[in-house]
């Protein structure tokens, strides 16, 4: 069976990188390098309390283009690259992207709603970085693989090995703690949104349909992804659910019923395959194993 190899070239998950690079980069141009704390024009790009309050949403969006040096900047790719590039290839493009800016919408509108709750401290000030996405990502990794082992070097040199569940529960509890015990100028309850806007996101919003439809408003309908149409030239080769699949020599089978398993899976992710279709697949292992 083909493999699916990450491309760089068309890959969602290097688009949003190379965004955040060159959104810093415009950043020092205008502002110089590096940023400084509040310069003129960050009320209507960072995120904060009181542009919420006055009407200014499309904060939630330019707060995630936007780091405040070299190092926040480095972290947050990094978190995006490392675990972007798994979670683009399980649920497609598409899905991917709306996990990611979901995550840091969500991350923002918690960060936003303690400030206007609470309008002081670490809740007032401005918000920039693509910590709550990045997060989100990680929380979704984390609810599809949560007993793998993810490896660190402590120091840039010590490696320590922990499983992803518990990665996340520590994260998510230092971000409690956080917001607790201010004691930094960490957007705790952004990173603490992007956990949940991650977890929601598998739990509940996967299977969603997020293709556009003719009307052109997002369909919300929890369905599964429609079957591709059966041609009367393709009726005339038995299927591989009809008990035929041992009539059909290697190549056929491959070409005829995996081929185009494994191409809806590179465009939608594996999560869209139907029943029948991991059959299909379960069938084409055990097929390959025989050879």
């Amino acid at each position: 069976m083909r493999q699916m190899p990450f491309e760089a070239r068309r890959s969602a998950t290097m688009l949003l990188l190379l965004a955040n690079v060159i959104a810093f980069v415009l950043e020092c141009w205008f502002y110089h390098y590096p940023p400084r704390l509040h310069p003129p024009g960050y009320e209507y790009l960072a995120l904060s309390a009181d542009g919420i309050r006055h009407g200014f949403v499309w904060q939630l969006l330019t707060f995630q283009f936007m780091h405040a040096g070299l190092l926040h900047l480095f972290f947050n790719c990094w978190a995006i690259y490392m675990f972007g590039r798994h979670l683009e290839e399980v649920l497609g493009k598409t899905r991917f992207l709306v996990l990611y800016f979901s995550s840091g919408v969500l991350g923002g509108l918690v960060q936003a709603g303690l400030g206007l709750l609470l309008p002081y401290g670490q809740f007032a000030a401005p918000v920039i970085g693509a910590s709550a996405g990045a997060l989100g990502l990680v929380a979704a990794y984390t609810m599809l693989n949560p007993e793998q082992p993810l490896v660190f070097l402590i120091f840039f040199v010590l490696p320590i090995s922990v499983q992803a569940k518990y990665f996340l529960l520590v994260t998510a509890l230092l971000a409690v703690f956080g917001m607790i015990f201010p004691a930094d100028n960490l957007a705790n309850a952004a990173h603490l949104g992007g956990i949940l806007g991650g977890i929601l996101f598998i739990r509940y919003a996967l299977h969603w349909n997020w293709r556009l439809p003719r009307l052109g408003i997002l369909s919300r309908r929890f369905s599964p992804p429609p079957r591709p149409p059966r041609s009367e030239k393709r009726a005339a080769w038995p299927s591989a659910t009809e008990g035929g699949d041992d009539d059909l020599r290697a190549e056929d089978f491959v070409s005829r019923e995996v081929d185009p398993i494994l191409d809806k899976i590179s465009a939608h992710g594996i999560h869209s395959l139907t029943e029948r279709e991991r059959r299909i697949l379960e069938r084409a292992r055990a097929r390959m194993a025989k050879r």
